[in-house]
């Protein structure tokens, strides 16, 4: 694959770059960023020749969107395509908490809120610290509890946009591959950000989403594609999966697929990446990149030549379904 190849968002004619750049690192995502290296990553992904970026409010408490608008808002509007999420509102928080984000965070913390309402005020709140007039993709954040409030407020505002012409795609971004099925059957979905559940290791979302994503021409964007750091980092100690330690079984089936990484030598993280890309439903991939050297290692690492019999031998070994498609 060449990384300036790009897919199509559903039916919208929205085109988006293949590797995208997940923007919770560059606010300091378990480390802290500066502002420059925040900038330089996001200038050297643009320079590869990648449209696509991805944030929300969460990540950092706006800090991700601040940080994007500082670089983007000076380019041409045309030659990035750029997603953001509505769902939490940012509120004054002289007391937040240590988290998983850097400690040098501003005094805000992020509330749930899918109403009408909040979803409109969330989209204004972005593009102010975006310095943007429109951003092109806006995904309800985490409904993963609130399927009803999210369907009656945040997705009747995307559908007001969309139809307005002010977002030209409307998706849900989340952790599980079960409610998304539910909201590719009884909304008007263009795309998914499906993370971590279609992965070198985890393929929940084969059985259903996938199947359901490609009869109704939603794409999926894969987030997580590391699962949090184990497929970047290898079955080691202190490996992450799913953002907490990795289990036994998890640890257990990644060394596994190391020693056939070793055999055929394949980087592991070659692998983790070109994997999802092959299914027809996945228009794209979203790792994360905290400095210009990981975004020059994705770029590598996504145009890795990998043989054909290394995939044959992740199913003959039973690390991969019969029914993946894998790279060709």
């Amino acid at each position: 694959m060449n990384v300036t190849d790009k897919s199509e968002i559903g039916r919208t004619g929205l085109m988006v770059g293949r590797l995208g750049l997940g923007g919770a690192p560059l606010a300091g995502l378990y480390a802290g960023v500066s502002d420059e290296q925040a900038y330089t990553t996001i200038e050297r992904h643009l320079e590869c020749g990648m449209n696509f970026l991805d944030t929300a409010p969460l990540y950092g408490s706006g800090v991700s969107e601040t940080r994007l608008g500082h670089v983007l808002s000076g380019r041409d509007r045309d030659s990035f395509v750029l997603a953001s999420k509505v769902g939490r509102l940012l509120v004054p928080d002289p007391n937040r908490p240590q988290d998983v984000w850097s400690a040098d965070l501003p005094p805000i913390k992020a509330i749930f809120d899918y109403s009408y309402d909040a979803t409109m005020r969330s989209l204004e709140e972005s593009l102010e610290r975006l310095k943007l007039d429109r951003v092109d993709i806006l995904h309800i954040h985490d409904p993963d509890n609130d399927f009803d409030a999210a369907m009656s407020g945040s997705y009747k505002a995307l559908e007001k946009l969309r139809t307005e012409g002010v977002i030209k795609a409307i998706g849900a971004g989340m952790n599980q591959a079960e409610m998304p099925v539910r909201f590719a059957r009884e909304g008007d979905f263009d795309c998914f950000l499906l993370a971590g559940r279609y992965t070198l290791i985890d393929h929940t979302g084969l059985k259903e989403l996938l199947p359901v994503c490609t009869e109704k021409h939603i794409s999926i964007i894969v987030g997580g594609p590391y699962n949090s750091g184990i497929l970047a980092m290898g079955a080691v100690e202190g490996a992450t999966f799913d953002y907490s330690p990795a289990p036994p079984d998890i640890m257990d089936k990644v060394r596994r697929i190391e020693a056939v990484c070793d055999r055929h030598q394949v980087p592991l993280k070659a692998a983790a990446l070109q994997f999802p890309l092959a299914h027809p439903a996945v228009a794209a991939i979203i790792p994360g990149g905290r400095s210009p050297v990981e975004v020059d290692e994705n770029v590598a690492l996504v145009q890795y030549d990998i043989p054909a019999d290394f995939w044959s031998a992740l199913r003959f070994e039973d690390l991969i379904p019969d029914e993946a498609p894998t790279p060709v």
